[in-house]
């Protein structure tokens, strides 16, 4: 369940709808006079998905298993037949902004906003001049508490992601006005070994886990190689019971000085 409400504007879609790419070329979509969601699939065999090289190098045998075909298959019938989010482009936007040998914090989240505009393929994250959503108000009010910086403006976390942040969800989809459609479809699967990688082969990572069901993701994480941090969900229904406070932020600054590796500018 999306832990957020509000409305938000829509916005047009960008000229190329993208996930899967294979042998024969993909065609150009004019911008359309209505927001539309659909996303263009061409299976080829081994299947070839679109997402940033280091992911590629490390995800590839996860593309071929049965359950991401039907995965695909699912995704593709949906954007076909509804409203989903976050646009085609953009399912991949958490591995496209921070590739593998960036990684160095992950915070997980559960599904991608329902709304209309509001999803951007970034966990916690919305476009830029869409309305705030609570969780993330929260999140920056606990920034601001624990570091003193000002309260942004803009709810795009892309500045984040650039600086080594891995905004993941654990289901990359959703459809409009439906928070968890799209969950126990294959998504659950597929970013549970993104997060076995990364704790195989990285060491010295942040994983920022707030609320149950981020905090079941930690099982899979080596608590030996890593730093794990948890807290209540900032949602509004939960944030005053131990996500206010909880500064994460700063902790998360300290373990990386510590370890000799840059800050993330909050």
């Amino acid at each position: 369940m999306n832990l957020d409400t509000g409305e938000a504007v829509g916005l047009p879609f960008p000229r190329k709808s993208l996930f899967l790419s294979g042998r024969r070329a993909i065609p150009v979509h004019k911008y359309p006079r209505k927001p539309l969601n659909r996303v263009n699939f061409v299976f080829s065999k081994p299947m070839n998905v679109r997402i940033a090289p280091g992911w590629k190098q490390r995800l590839n045998d996860e593309f071929n298993k049965e359950y991401f075909r039907a995965l695909t298959e699912f995704v593709r019938k949906e954007y076909a037949t509804c409203t989903v989010y976050p646009p085609g482009r953009e399912i991949f936007s958490a591995f496209d902004h921070c590739d593998f040998d960036q990684v160095r914090v992950v915070i997980i989240g559960q599904d991608p906003y329902h709304g209309p505009g509001q999803a951007n393929g970034l966990c916690f994250s919305v476009r830029d001049g869409i309305p705030i959503p609570r969780s993330l108000a929260n999140i920056f009010t606990e920034i601001n508490r624990d570091l003193g910086k000002p309260i942004p403006k803009s709810g795009d976390l892309t500045r984040w992601a650039r600086q080594g942040v891995l905004l993941l969800n654990a289901t990359l989809t959703v459809r409009a006005s439906s928070p968890g459609s799209h969950q126990n479809r294959g998504w659950e699967e597929f970013t549970d070994q993104v997060i076995r990688v990364i704790s195989e082969e990285k060491e010295n990572i942040v994983f920022l886990l707030w609320g149950a069901y981020a905090q079941r993701k930690g099982n899979l994480i080596d608590r030996n190689k890593h730093c794990v941090l948890t807290a209540p969900h900032p949602s509004p229904f939960s944030a005053d019971r131990g996500f206010f406070g909880c500064r994460h932020f700063s902790k998360t600054n300290e373990y990386l000085r510590r370890k000799g590796l840059p800050e993330i500018d909050w």
